[in-house]
């Protein structure tokens, strides 16, 4: 029998990451924190959205969500007994601003500041996103994103909270997935404001950039060194036929609005001419002034990727409406600005309860491909998680658990992608997993849960599902545990 070689026995090791490798966790306000009219709080597009009828599923808000607001210090615990060295959160825009502009709301600024200081106490980094979807209401009455005066007024919120929190925080995020704030947003309708105008869509995505280039100078002029960062979940695109000139172009035009339109700017200093031409017919783009571009393109400290699923797309054939299985909730109207010779394909299983199918190689080939575009720009994994529908039980010991087989191997295979990734030599510096507790998932309402730990509605009742022990050992070792390593700690 021949005996292993010693590249054989190194593979099946598991798989150990950097000593410095951060592990953490992530949430956003609104779907979290709830009092939604307490504390000095204003009205954002969410709370108006969610109000709406037909614009959530079941008519669900996010008034109480987890009520994080008076459970936060509970919620430092979990985070603490997970052993996570940094937490991903947002702040409310109108917690803290109530109009979006003017005086602040130091009920708001108190809040953070003590979650803040608690989480640093803990030992744990506070990783803030300036902008998780919540626009205060007064700002969208004015035109919303698509109006230019949000981008100053994001700015002056930048500043503000540079000022209130200061050295708190460990590294800033502009803007989460400004590809949902404005096309899902303004296009599509899906999200909040709900709006259906194609061309508002592509003023916002400029003014999203803008915002995040002014934020940054903002930061930087009250922290002078302060770490910046933006997340972006960029789309990686397959052609049903890679043999195809005509799929390729497909995949094209979909790079262009969903990842270049925003990696173009911050990162390239141009808007694609593609874009510009794809778009030609829907807006002249005279919303781009000049000097604007040298104000997005910022230096960065990292970029934050945010992955679920990959897109499979080919050129419509013979007319018709073309399928749209794009992993994006779906309306009357298409997010897709410009396009209407492109069809999104279904793609074979498994999927999550959200339809997103699972391909954690998609994760390796993006971050690879991010870092041989961006050689010296670091790389966060900031969301990555799985929706799926497990039920609480009681074990033979009368422990309430949570049996959550299909998200710890969901988790493991695509933090094992990661490890891929380092290996062939991105620099990847930190994973969050997505979500720390189940929340409330935007225009679906409660019926999907992400959550490493489970949330009962509407008590509020915290239980750890099999997944939060699996990811405590791996934040605790670095090293990759085996999909049974997830039995409580102190068994």
């Amino acid at each position: 029998m021949n005996q292993p070689t010693e590249t054989q026995v190194a593979s099946s090791a598991p798989r150990t990451f950097p000593t410095d490798f951060v592990w953490g966790t992530a949430t956003a306000a609104y779907q979290i924190e709830g009092a939604a009219r307490e504390g000095g709080r204003g009205p954002s597009i969410w709370d108006t959205f969610s109000h709406t009828p037909g614009r959530t599923q079941d008519g669900d808000t996010g008034d109480a969500a987890c009520d994080h607001y008076h459970r936060w210090a509970e919620d430092v615990e979990h985070l603490t007994r997970l052993g996570v060295g940094a937490y991903r959160l947002s702040l409310s825009w109108p917690r803290v601003q109530p109009g979006g502009r003017g005086p602040l709301n130091p009920e708001g600024v108190t809040f953070y500041r003590r979650l803040l200081d608690s989480l640093r106490e803990h030992g744990i980094r506070p990783y803030v996103t300036l902008y998780h979807w919540d626009l205060p209401q007064e700002l969208e009455d004015a035109g919303g994103w698509a109006n230019r005066e949000t981008a100053l007024a994001f700015a002056e919120y930048a500043r503000h909270m540079a000022r209130e929190l200061g050295e708190r925080v460990e590294v800033w995020t502009t803007l989460n997935e400004p590809f949902c704030s404005s096309y899902l947003g303004y296009a599509s309708e899906v999200h909040a404001p709900g709006r259906t105008e194609p061309a508002a869509a592509l003023a916002a995505v400029h003014h999203l950039n803008l915002a995040h280039g002014l934020a940054i100078r903002a930061i930087r002029e009250e922290i002078p060194g302060a770490r910046t960062s933006v997340t972006l979940n960029l789309h990686l695109i397959h052609p049903a036929d890679p043999a195809s000139p005509a799929d390729a172009d497909a995949v094209r035009q979909i790079d262009a609005l969903a990842n270049r339109a925003f990696t173009g700017p911050m990162l390239d200093g141009a808007y694609p001419d593609d874009l510009l031409a794809d778009t030609a017919q829907v807006s002249d783009w005279s919303f781009v002034h000049e000097g604007d571009l040298e104000v997005i393109r910022q230096p960065l400290d990292v970029l934050g990727v945010n992955y679920y699923f990959t897109t499979l797309v080919r050129k419509l054939v013979g007319g018709g409406t073309p399928e749209r299985a794009d992993g994006h909730k779906t309306a009357g109207a298409s997010p897709w600005v410009g396009v209407t010779d492109v069809e999104f394909l279904p793609q074979p299983g498994p999927h999550t309860e959200m339809g997103w199918n699972i391909e954690p190689a998609g994760m390796t080939r993006l971050l690879v491909d991010l870092h041989r575009r961006y050689p010296g720009l670091p790389l966060a994994v900031t969301e990555n998680g799985a929706a799926f529908a497990d039920e609480p039980v009681v074990d033979a010991a009368g422990r309430r658990r949570v049996h959550d087989a299909r998200r710890v191997r969901y988790l493991r295979d695509h933090v094992d992608a990661v490890g891929a990734a380092v290996d062939a030599g991105a620099d990847v510096r930190a994973y969050f997993a997505w979500s720390l507790m189940d929340n409330f998932e935007w225009a679906y309402g409660y019926s999907k849960r992400f959550g490493l730990i489970r949330v009962e509605y509407p008590t509020g009742e915290r239980t750890w599902k099999d997944s939060a022990y699996w990811y405590a050992r791996l934040a605790s070792t670095g090293t990759l545990p085996a999909i049974a390593d997830a039995e409580p700690l102190d068994t």
